[in-house]
Order: C-alpha cells, then sequence, then structure tokens
C-alpha cells in the first residue's frame, strides 16, 4: 500500500471511530465533541487559532534548535572531556527524574509569562534525548576506525569531526526524532502554566468557557505540529544518513 495512502487511511479511520462512538453512544458535546464539530469549530476560529499557533510554533522551534545544539555540545563534552562525565552524567539524569510540569512554574517565576520560559521548557524536554542518543553514537564508534586515525597520525578534533560525528549521526537521528515528537509538550505546559498567548492557553481559554469543540480543535493543531515536526526530521535525517541504510531513501 502506497506510504502516503496509508498515512491519510490513519486519520480519516480514526475520526470514522470517533464519530461512531459519539453517535452511538449519545455522549453529550459539551464531553466529547464529534469530528463535524471540531471541522466547523476550526472553520468558524480559523483567525484565532492561526494566530494563537503562530506563538506555539516558534516556541517549539527555538525549543527545537536551542535543545539540538546544547544537546550536541554536550554530548561532544562528555567525550571530549572523560572527568567531565562523572559530574554531567548525573545531572543529566537527575534532570530528568524531574517531571517537566513540576519545573515549568519555576521557568516562569524566573523568565516570566513571554516567551522564554516556553522555549525553555521546549529545549529542556528536548535536550535529554538528543545528548544521551549523540553520546551514545559518538562512544559506539568503531575502535578500528579510531585505531587507524590515530596511527594515521589524526589529531582528536580532525578524529571527531571526521570519524566519530559521522558514525554517531544515526544515532543522533533516532533522538531527534523521539524530540520532535516530544517537542510540542514543553511548549504547551508553559502555556498551562503562565501565558496569555499560544495553543495551550486558548485550550485553557476556551476549557474555562466551555467550548470544548474550541479546545478540541487547538488539541488537532497540536498534534498536527507533533506529526508534520516528526515527518520533517525523519526525512531530512534519512537522506543525511542515507549511507546507513541506503534502502530507506
Amino acid at each position: 500500500m502506497n506510504k502516503t495512502f496509508r498515512f491519510a487511511l490513519i486519520p480519516i479511520g480514526l475520526c470514522v471511530i470517533w464519530q461512531a462512538v459519539v453517535s452511538f453512544s449519545s455522549v453529550p458535546s459539551y464531553i466529547l465533541p464529534g469530528p463535524i464539530m471540531v471541522l466547523f469549530a476550526l472553520k468558524d476560529n480559523a483567525e484565532l487559532i492561526l494566530e494563537h499557533s503562530f506563538i506555539t510554533f516558534f516556541e517549539i522551534i527555538m525549543g527545537m534548535l536551542l535543545g539540538t545544539i546544547l544537546g550536541c555540545l554536550s554530548a561532544m563534552l562528555l567525550i571530549w572531556f572523560k572527568p567531565l562525565r562523572q559530574w554531567l552524567m548525573p545531572a543529566l539524569v537527575i534532570s530528568q527524574a524531574i517531571p517537566v510540569f513540576a519545573l515549568a512554574p519555576i521557568l516562569v517565576l524566573w523568565l516570566g509569562y513571554g516567551l522564554a520560559s516556553k522555549v525553555a521548557m521546549a529545549t529542556l524536554i528536548i535536550y535529554f534525548p538528543v545528548t544521551s542518543a549523540f553520546y551514545d553514537g559518538l562512544q559506539q564508534t568503531a575502535k578500528d576506525w579510531l585505531d587507524i586515525a590515530k596511527v594515521m597520525g589524526g589529531k582528536k578534533v580532525a578524529i571527531l569531526y571526521h570519524i566519530q560525528i559521522p558514525a554517531a549521526l544515526p544515532k543522533l537521528a533516532t533522538g531527534m526524532r523521539v524530540a520532535a515528537a516530544v517537542a510540542p509538550i514543553g511548549a504547551i505546559v508553559g502555556e498551562w502554566v503562565g501565558s496569555s498567548k499560544g495553543l495551550g492557553f486558548l485550550m485553557l481559554h476556551a476549557n474555562a468557557r466551555m467550548q470544548v469543540d474550541l479546545m478540541f480543535a487547538a488539541l488537532f493543531v497540536i498534534a498536527v505540529f507533533a506529526v508534520l515536526f516528526y515527518y520533517v526530521i525523519d526525512k531530512s535525517l534519512a537522506r543525511l544518513t542515507r549511507w546507513h541504510h541506503p534502502h530507506k531513501v
């Protein structure tokens, strides 16, 4: 079956099941609106949703960029300076042991209600999977390659740049795919805790006014963002690492 057709068929099938559940169970619309109601809410509030979508989209993009850059730098520092691992690795584990929801109020308190706290939340949630995956890739570079490079007089920086980083790209790609799927979570949680703009704020505002169809419409846009980010990053990284799985490109 064609991938594009299958990709389109899955959400259509889910919407059919969703509409069937709503129709046959007689669930009140203020509890679970049907997909048709949500589509009308998207159409009727398109300008409002688009305005808030730009804010959330920017927060996610900035979080992805900063999280990826900081994650890659951290992984290279762990490889470059071995004594640093004893200090940085426990800090990474502790940072993930604390629920991201618990950090959101603190970040809002420190960075305010603007974009900074939401970008910081998105960065934090992306940082660990990128760091962990890239570090594993760098660490698992074939020992034979490293030995040959050292015998040929390769400098440490050159070995890292020309051998270890290219060899670690497939692992980094895995980490970035995970990061792309969870990227919207940080921004949305930050908007829930404190904001005046964004899809997370719009969901809270709609919930308070019992506009459940609008709340589901905002949720739909967030889901589209997550799928879009995953798809773009997956395709981009598949081309970048086509030497690793040439039959997949």
